[in-house]
């Protein structure tokens, strides 16, 4: 029983770390990495793809060539917008450039424009990027927030293996995992969204936020789960729950998430507002 429980330990750390590094690297907000070609030469650097609106989002990529110089064009996004450029500034091998911050959920629209002074015809451009604005998050909701989920998914993987070879500990696991999902998604959570955002919660039936949602999803499969175990053990119920947590887990966090309606100049995703406060 001791190698069964230790190897479903592992098995359950590395699928929550693996699925945590892919959540991560595939969200939105996770700077993207680009590629250009001047003059026979690849480029390569990254691009941030959120930033804190209590100032200019800052733009620094290395380009050690000092013949190279180089802007950023952007438009607020997802309006039709005229686009505006800023130049960038030399610091010894890196350019600079600021973005003007945004409201929370703002979004802008940018690329990056590189050219050789020396022939002024030849430039090229990255991709275009997408950047969201946040207010500031404190520590001490954010880092609570990521231990929990973190603990949560580990807890919803160990339990499913558990209730997979009909070990009755199942039944414990999953009301620790339902503990942690709740504190980190249901009130770690609304107190991010507040501070970022400006509303506490913007999934159903107020909004359609995926994380909100998706949040919300994985609480009742596994409100249901534990429910079932009250007085037997139900496994499958149990193996159902910690599926579908792990399938919502490795959706790209912040994926159709609260965005900034210029027209009307607020947030469109949700109506709960203030109510941290």
């Amino acid at each position: 029983m001791f190698m069964k429980n230790s190897t479903i330990w592992i098995l359950a750390i590395v699928i929550t770390i693996g699925a945590a590094y892919y959540q991560r690297k595939t969200g939105p907000t996770y700077p993207k990495k680009v590629k250009i070609e001047l003059n026979g030469t690849l480029h390569k650097f990254k691009l941030i793809r959120t930033s804190n609106n209590d100032k200019d989002a800052k733009i620094e990529i290395t380009i050690p060539d000092t013949l190279i110089s180089g802007s950023i064009n952007y438009r607020l996004f997802p309006i039709k917008d005229t686009w505006k450029t800023v130049e960038f500034v030399r610091n010894n091998e890196n350019l600079i450039a600021l973005l003007p911050k945004q409201p929370a959920a703002g979004k802008l629209e940018y690329y990056v424009s590189l050219g050789n002074r020396n022939n002024p015809e030849v430039t090229t451009s990255t991709e275009h990027i997408i950047i969201r604005f946040k207010g500031n998050v404190p520590a001490w909701a954010l880092i609570p927030h990521i231990l929990f989920m973190f603990v949560a998914m580990l807890l919803s993987t160990l339990t499913g293996f558990m209730a997979a070879i009909k070990n009755e500990k199942q039944q414990l696991y999953g009301k620790l995992t339902l503990l942690f999902l709740f504190v980190g998604g249901m009130i770690f959570g609304p107190i991010i969204q507040q501070y970022a955002f400006g509303q506490a919660w913007t999934g159903v039936p107020f909004g359609w936020d995926l994380t909100d949602n998706k949040t919300l999803i994985a609480l009742i499969f596994w409100i249901f789960a534990v429910m079932a175990n009250r007085k037997k053990a139900n496994y499958k119920l149990t193996i159902l729950a910690s599926v579908v947590l792990f399938l919502i887990y490795i959706i790209p966090h912040s994926l159709f998430g609260s965005e900034f309606d210029y027209s009307q100049g607020k947030v469109v995703t949700g109506l709960i507002t203030g109510i941290i406060w």
